[in-house]
């Protein structure tokens, strides 16, 4: 049954507008017509994808019984109330209480708790006092994050909403004694590692409110912060500064393995209680912020929010699933956890296979289609990618965010700059707050070197990201790149604080300062990056380029050095650290390193120039030709190279030669008055050889002519 705006449900509820979508059913808006003021509720409707009696019975017999859970947990002022539950078309549907307000994510990307130890505090004792009775009617709600917790307008007090995951502490019994395992929902981040094998436990909605704490003092999503590869546990104290009493708390919140956690919300409670006495503090004081626009939940399922939104559909779910997988073990919903599960994990193509199931049994499943394309995006299948991100569009074009995030970053691989653009504006109309469609539009920008546009999306992330050391270095390269060096040398600032010991920060900072004649600071920037990476060759040869100016040549040669070391096909190193070991009139060494840098590319004249010079000043000036002539081949507008030329064969006695490579001098640069003095020499004993006898040895000029 579709329900369109308009639609009565039930004789009584008028459908508003649809407020989500998954692949069990829909919630709607709605307002109660029988009431004189017709108040507004929510409408969760749940569709069985079976339909064969014996499972329809089932799934009836656990709504009613799970609506009759709600309606306990409804009595507390801070969960919606339960108004009423129905069947209508083999369909049945819930009638819940709407709650007007902001959810808690809004505060949090606000800002609203970040770096303020005492407001967390005052946030999870107020998150747990209200787990605290849900916990006393032994039901675990599995989803706790900050878009089921919103600010109540009236009172601006926190609702925990979309029970529609929760289920009784008991094993349900599906058909001739046999049970069924819980199944694993929740959202990505929030949830602990039992719970994502299916076996949540009280401690679990503990783990999730500990995340959210850790996440509004930090400003990190949680699948952002850090995970000891060989532990599991959180890394998270390097992001805030906080008390060690404070820190003890989070810590027992947020173990991975629960048996070193809390064992119950009413213990977490006296820690946080002492915490709050410490701070004087009232978790009502915590601030409501209005948000500037939508903001979808980042790695959350429609499947898992409308089991969540959904109250007694949720067990409903579960029990139908749970029979048909006892039947077959063929269910979608555990093969898309599996998937889930293998993904977090980084085994993308054990997640591939499990999509794949899922969406053998529901091909309109438009969460397994997310993972899927997902899991090809990871494995670098961009093309594929492409294509399932777009079925998974079409499934729900207005809704789903996250595809259009995926679709984005596909096309950006392919090179598909311009229609990749568009896929991330898409996805910030749905939500304004999508840090990875900020990040997608400035790598594109600064990819096609429109340095402003990646200027205006890179501020924008940090408004989300502040402690992302890797976009204030791109903020830092666009203003160089603007040629802002001082606007840049404050972003690389910003990153070294975050990573002191990131070398490319370091390097670059040093490029700025260098633009900004600041030679000292530079050459200290320098310094660090190859210090912090001694491989890094670019730096040492900027290092290497300040010590030379400065006149620190033998620094400056050591540097050198060092960069060809690091890089043994630095063109520019060598040639550079030829130039230098000229400088200090060791000529065969400063041939030997022309050589290297002739041997990385033969194209470029100015290592012929060089090598030109180095023989000239050893004497051997028929070498010196030689080298001139091949820099000429590459290069017939210098004016230096014919005039090196011209001396050279000078000092040969070939004076006709000398004068044809001086007029080529003087053709390129007419007022060279060195080049005319040395030009009427040449003529004047070219005369001087043409008058002498044929036997007569030819006078060598012995002045001394300097390339």
């Amino acid at each position: 049954m579709e329900l369109a705006a308009g639609k009565i449900l039930s004789h009584r509820y008028q459908i508003i507008r649809q407020l989500g979508k998954g692949g069990f059913g829909q919630t709607f808006l709605a307002c109660d017509r029988q009431l004189p003021n017709q108040n507004r509720c929510v409408i969760k409707q749940f569709k069985p994808q079976c339909r064969d009696a014996e499972t329809v019975a089932i799934a009836r017999r656990l709504f009613e019984t799970e609506a009759k859970i709600l309606q306990e947990l409804g009595i507390h002022r801070h969960i919606p109330r339960l108004f009423a539950y129905f069947e209508e078309n083999g369909q049945f549907f819930l009638v819940q209480e709407y709650i007007e307000g902001e959810d808690l994510a809004r505060e949090i990307i606000a800002g609203v708790y970040r770096q303020d130890e005492g407001k967390v505090v005052a946030l999870l004792t107020e998150i747990l006092s209200i787990l605290e009775f849900v916990h006393h009617k032994q039901v675990i709600h599995r989803d706790v994050n900050p878009f089921n917790l919103i600010r109540r307008s009236q009172d601006h007090q926190l609702v925990l909403i979309d029970f529609g995951a929760v289920k009784q502490i008991s094993t349900q019994v599906v058909k001739e004694g046999k049970t069924v395992s819980t199944i694993a929902i929740g959202t990505p981040g929030y949830f602990p590692s039992e719970q994502a094998q299916g076996y949540p436990r009280f401690s679990s909605d503990i783990y999730a409110a500990g995340m959210i704490g850790l996440q509004a003092l930090t400003g990190k999503d949680p699948e952002d912060i850090p995970l000891d590869a060989r532990t599991g546990e959180i890394l998270w104290q390097h992001l805030a500064m906080t008390s060690a009493e404070f820190s003890y708390v989070i810590e027992r919140m947020i173990r991975y393995d629960f048996r070193q956690r809390y064992t119950s919300v009413s213990e977490a409670l006296i820690d946080l209680r002492k915490l709050g006495k410490i701070h004087h503090l009232d978790p009502k004081t915590t601030q409501s912020v209005k948000p500037q626009g939508p903001i979808a939940r980042p790695g959350k399922s429609w499947l898992t929010k409308i089991l969540f939104v959904f109250g007694t559909i949720g067990l409903i779910a579960g029990a139908y699933l749970g029979f048909d997988y006892w039947k077959n073990s063929r269910n979608s919903l555990r093969y898309y956890q599996q998937g889930q599960t293998f993904y977090q994990l980084k085994r993308y193509t054990d997640a591939l296979n499990y999509y794949d199931q899922a969406l053998k049994i529901n091909p309109d499943y438009l969460e397994a289609f997310q993972g899927k394309a997902d899991a090809l995006l990871a494995l670098q299948r961009y093309s594929e990618a492409l294509i399932i991100y777009e079925k998974a569009i079409q499934i729900n074009p207005d809704s789903a965010w996250q595809a259009w995030l995926g679709r984005g970053q596909a096309l950006d691989k392919l090179g598909k700059n311009q229609e990749a653009l568009e896929s991330f504006d898409r996805v910030l109309s749905f939500n304004p707050a999508a840090s990875q469609a900020w990040q997608g539009k400035a790598d594109i920008y600064l990819e096609l070197q429109q340095y402003s546009a990646a200027q205006k999306a890179l501020e924008k992330l940090l408004t989300f990201q502040q402690n992302d050391a890797k976009i204030w270095y791109k903020k830092g390269w666009s203003l160089q790149n603007l040629e802002d060096y001082e606007g840049a040398v404050k972003a690389y600032d910003q990153a070294l604080a975050i990573e002191p010991d990131n070398a490319l920060i370091w390097y670059q900072k040093g490029n700025s300062l260098y633009q900004l004649n600041k030679i000292n600071d530079a050459l200290e920037s320098y310094s660090k990056a190859g210090q912090f990476n001694p491989q890094f060759s670019q730096a040492h040869y900027s290092q290497g380029i300040i010590l030379q100016k400065l006149g620190r040549k033998s620094e400056a040669l050591e540097a050198f050095t060092q960069a060809t070391k690091a890089n043994s096909n630095y063109y520019q190193a060598w040639l550079h650290q030829g130039a230098l070991l000229h400088q200090m009139e060791r000529f065969d060494e400063a041939i030997a390193s022309y050589e290297k840098a002739r041997r990385i590319s033969s194209q470029k004249a100015e290592v012929f120039i060089g090598i030109g010079n180095a023989w000239y000043r050893l004497g051997d000036y028929s070498q010196a030709i030689n080298a001139y002539q091949q820099a000429i081949q590459r290069q017939k507008d210098n004016p230096e190279t014919w005039k090196s030329l011209g001396n050279s064969c000078f000092k040969l006695g070939q004076y006709e030669r000398a004068i044809q490579a001086y007029q080529e001098s003087l053709r390129y640069r007419s007022n060279d008055r060195e080049v005319q003095t040395q030009k009427q020499l040449a003529e004047t004993r070219w005369q001087e050889l043409q008058q002498s006898s044929q036997n007569q040895t030819p006078k060598v000029d012995s002045e001394e002519q300097v390339p």
